[in-house]
């Protein structure tokens, strides 16, 4: 991912409809070959954001540039680099795989070779090689998510919007599109991405948005984003019998604190300062030496769930 020159760039970008306004002053950067998880609530803004982005709406205030190009100048141009996947996808049930993506191909102004030897990559990266002579009207819904996916990508789109591209996949499935997600991300592919499952935004993101009403609640990666969420360092520690040493941990430097509620666990507070891999082996030492016998011991890691209903639903 290059950090240093966005790739895109949205500024205080608003849009209205009537009386409502669904954009208000949004802004947000997206780099080089970033992964830029888009979440919120129904109605917060996202499809209206989307829009923008692949240039379906173009009457909105504000300054939204693609690799170095106005949206408001030049269409055209950013229609060569954008690869899309809408939510809730279909395609005409009495055409072939293999003749969906020729047609939105020719449409898309590709043909000839490159035409048919991207069919072939794109099919055999979303593993649809085999149902490639097959009419939409028999594949699964999971396959039809899959034929969207491989759409998307048949001009080798420098930036990838996928709005709920996971939506219908089994776990398999999702598990192998993440993966070719990523991929294209290392590859330099810039993805924005909008999805509800926010355990998939968290596994694959480099940096997330929130958004709701219209407004940009807060951006960041995961750790920025949950770091508010708890004032300390919190360890989780499980013991095989009771615990009853709380004394020989109190003496340590960097815990604030330890709570116990139950007898055989305890949470240890850690102020966010300390230097987190010297103490807790120091914990760690300091139970063993002390004949404390441990079931389980790991760090307590925020959600991003729970990120998402302090800024979206004002509560943790």
């Amino acid at each position: 991912m290059d950090s240093k020159n966005p790739f895109l760039k949205l500024q205080q970008v608003s849009k209205k409809y009537k009386d409502t306004r669904a954009l208000n002053e949004v802004s947000f950067d997206v780099y080089k070959g970033e992964i830029f998880g888009y979440i919120g609530p129904n109605g917060a803004g996202k499809t209206t954001t989307i829009k923008i982005l692949i240039g379906l709406i173009q009457d909105f205030e504000g300054i939204y540039h693609i690799n170095g190009v106005s949206q408001n100048k030049n269409n055209t141009e950013i229609q060569k680099i954008l690869g899309y996947l809408p939510q809730g996808v279909s395609f005409q049930e009495w055409r072939t795989v293999n003749h969906v993506l020729s047609t939105l191909g020719k449409l898309s102004g590709l043909d000839g070779e490159f035409l048919e030897a991207q069919i072939k990559n794109v099919l055999e990266l979303m593993e649809l090689s085999e149902v490639r002579h097959k009419k939409v009207s028999k594949l699964s819904g999971g396959m039809i998510q899959k034929l969207g996916f491989a759409q998307a990508l048949l001009n080798k789109p420098k930036f990838l919007v996928l709005d709920e591209p996971l939506s219908g996949l089994d776990p398999t499935s999702r598990y192998e599109v993440k993966k070719i997600i990523k991929k294209l991300s290392q590859e330099g592919t810039t993805v924005f991405f909008s999805s509800h499952i926010l355990s998939d935004v968290q596994d694959i993101a480099n940096r997330i948005a929130i958004i709701d009403k219209g407004q940009i609640l807060k951006i960041g990666n995961t750790n920025e984003l949950t770091s508010d969420l708890y004032s300390d360092i919190i360890f989780e520690v499980t013991f095989f019998d009771d615990f009853k040493q709380q004394s020989i941990l109190k003496s340590l430097k960097g815990i604030k604190h330890i709570d116990q509620q139950n007898p055989n666990k305890i949470f240890i507070h850690i102020n966010k300062d300390s230097n987190l891999e010297s103490l807790s082996l120091e914990i760690l030492k300091t139970l063993i030496n002390n004949n404390c016998y441990i079931q389980r011991f790991t760090r307590i890691m925020p959600n991003l769930d729970e990120v998402y209903l302090k800024y979206v639903k004002g509560k943790k």
